[in-house]
């Protein structure tokens, strides 16, 4: 009976041979390749599982639990549901009210806002008491997590909503504030912005960094325990900021300088001077920060936008095209993310490898700043924050360094914040 090739033999002297070779090779590299994933995975899902995950920026609207946006599951990147589906333990829920002319009414106003905030948060812990507790001290996170609980934390974004009244830091540290972003986009009585605004009448430098009130209102932080956050202002004032702060600072939602040149970061001298003085950056996953686009990129979407008549922003300005025009627009938008691609997760770490090469792994922490604009493909809500810690894996970093930068660093500022705060207190008689 003639051999058929079904039954010749594979040898190396054989064509067949060679090809089947190679392509059982192939197989089994590809099984090897499935198989270290599937082991990568596992041994991250192990660690996240293990870790407390904190995310120290996640911003809420003014009618925040209510009906209108209810903490359990509205579309927002951060909700309960979404924070159990991706194992975060602990989110900082901010009271943000944007800098405006500094005003006595201005003020009011924004003293008003820090309170809805404040209500709605306290509100969110009452709705869901089973779900979620509202955490005042570094120990409180520690119960509540292991209670099976998400976990609460407060942070207000912008020392405005102090006005000029320090008696208010105690009021907000009452209510649960325990770090104050000391200005935001404009100057305000206390520092510096990083992102000054003329319409607001700031000028470049105006306080020279932090102000002489703005050096009473850190010595009052310290005294109560409210960490000091330098993200969001000068580079001058964040080193005086960490010169004046007897607790170690922390910046709440900031990236790298080096890796990305926009004013919201940190450049390495600021870095190693917050390394000095104990405190942690909380590398923060917002798109802009993590990658500075070329302005051709802006320039091509203006033009394709322009040519179809597009005007204002978000979905709703996509309705008045036609199916045909829809099908154009996003055909050619494509095309434009694909020559300059959004950040991914793996953007957002290279920023934290930065960081820990620089400083140190015991400075380093994670933040989103989800609801205000934070975001990168991969980690675009709270569901999927497991793939922070993936890629973290991925990149070689141990169980005890994830431990750290999830969540043990910022509990350690947190403690000696209080420790500090009970030094003072003890100094003063209070």
């Amino acid at each position: 009976m003639p051999r058929t090739h079904s039954s010749m033999p594979l040898t190396h002297s054989s064509p067949l041979g060679l090809a089947a070779i190679a392509l059982l090779s192939a197989c089994a590299a590809a099984g090897d390749a499935g198989r270290v994933d599937a082991d990568l995975e596992a041994r991250a899902r192990q660690i996240h599982d293990a870790v407390i995950t904190i995310d120290t920026h996640d911003d809420i609207p003014f009618d925040f639990a209510t009906d209108e946006v209810d903490p359990l599951d509205a579309d927002r990147q951060v909700n309960l549901e979404k924070m159990r589906e991706g194992g975060l333990d602990v989110g900082f829920f901010i009271v943000y009210v944007g800098q405006t002319e500094r005003t006595p009414q201005n003020y009011e106003a924004a003293q008003e806002g820090a309170l809805t905030k404040f209500d709605a948060i306290h509100r969110m812990t009452e709705m869901y008491p089973d779900q979620i507790e509202l955490a005042h001290t570094a120990d409180d996170v520690i119960r509540i997590q292991g209670a099976g609980k998400l976990v609460a934390a407060i942070g207000i974004e912008n020392g405005y909503v102090i006005g000029r009244d320090l008696s208010l830091l105690e009021r907000y540290h009452e209510l649960g504030a325990r770090y104050i972003t000391l200005a935001h986009n404009g100057n305000n009585d206390i520092a510096d912005s990083a992102q000054p605004r003329a319409n607001i009448g700031d000028e470049p430098g105006e306080n020279g960094g932090v102000s002489d009130f703005g050096e009473q209102v850190i010595a009052e932080m310290n005294r109560l325990g409210i960490l000091v956050d330098v993200s969001h202002i000068s580079k001058e004032a964040a080193l005086d900021a960490m010169r004046l702060s007897r607790a170690p600072v922390i910046a709440s939602h900031s990236s790298t300088y080096a890796l990305a040149e926009h004013p919201r970061n940190m450049d390495d001298e600021t870095l190693m001077v917050l390394r000095d003085n104990g405190g942690v950056m909380q590398t923060v996953a917002f798109d802009g920060y993590v990658k500075v686009q070329p302005p051709e990129r802006d320039e091509a979407v203006d033009a394709l936008r322009d040519e179809m008549g597009i005007e204002g922003g978000g979905q709703s300005a996509l309705e008045s095209l036609t199916p045909g025009q829809r099908a154009e627009y996003d055909r050619r938008m494509t095309e434009i993310e694909e020559r300059w691609p959004d950040p991914t997760v793996s953007d957002f770490v290279d920023h934290i490898d930065h960081a820990v090469g620089l400083i140190g792994i015991d400075h380093v922490g994670i933040s989103s700043d989800f609801d205000g604009g934070g975001g990168v493909v991969g980690w675009n809500d709270a569901a999927e924050t497991f793939n922070v810690t993936l890629e973290l894996v991925r990149r070689g970093y141990t169980e005890e360094e994830i431990r750290k930068l999830w969540g043990e660093n910022t509990l350690r500022i947190w403690r000696e914040a209080e420790r500090v705060a009970t030094e003072m207190q003890a100094e003063g008689g209070a």
